[in-house]
């Protein structure tokens, strides 16, 4: 399989602590057209959005060979189970993912095992965090305490408001 570096992703936040949009930006752009790439694909929305257009034309646009080159990792998934949905999609296609800050590169065993690592350890913590969630849910309810949001009506107006619901029907 060719390694044909045709696409790069760069997408940038809205509040960036170290460094103000542009130099970050800019700092990115240096370090890609340091690695070869003249052509690079900028999403300019919140790191929160699910919609980043120009990433989706991006990855529609992909094929078996191609390989998306990031500057870095969180640069292209908003959270680490949404690159692993972004990785599982470019594997479907027969695409790769080379992230130069990390060094990662699914081209090579070495390259897949480390994401894939990456990946059992996400899902592995998801796992904890939902085991304590229920834990401490159920270690709540035990001591008779209510669980969720507090009702914004009292037992009063809740019965107000009964009364006027069939009195109306």
């Amino acid at each position: 399989m060719s390694r044909n570096p045709v696409a790069k992703y760069l997408h940038e936040n809205r509040i960036c602590p170290r460094f103000n949009r542009r130099s970050k930006r800019q700092l990115a752009a240096r370090h890609l057209k340091f690695a070869g790439f003249e052509k690079i694909v900028t999403d300019q929305v919140s790191g929160a959005s699910a919609k980043r257009p120009k990433l989706d034309k991006l990855l529609a646009s992909l094929q078996a060979g191609d390989v998306l080159t990031v500057w870095r990792l969180d640069r292209l998934g908003r959270s680490l189970p949404h690159l692993i949905e972004v990785v599982r999609d470019l594997e479907a296609k027969g695409a790769h993912l080379h992230s130069l800050t990390e060094g990662i590169d699914t081209t090579t065993a070495q390259g897949r095992l480390t994401f894939h690592l990456m990946g059992a350890l996400a899902e592995f913590e998801r796992s904890l965090i939902v085991e304590r969630t229920q834990a401490g849910l159920k270690a709540v309810r035990s001591r008779g305490v209510g669980v969720g949001r507090p009702l914004s009506l009292t037992a009063a107006q809740i019965k107000h408001a009964q009364k006027l619901i069939w009195s109306a029907g």
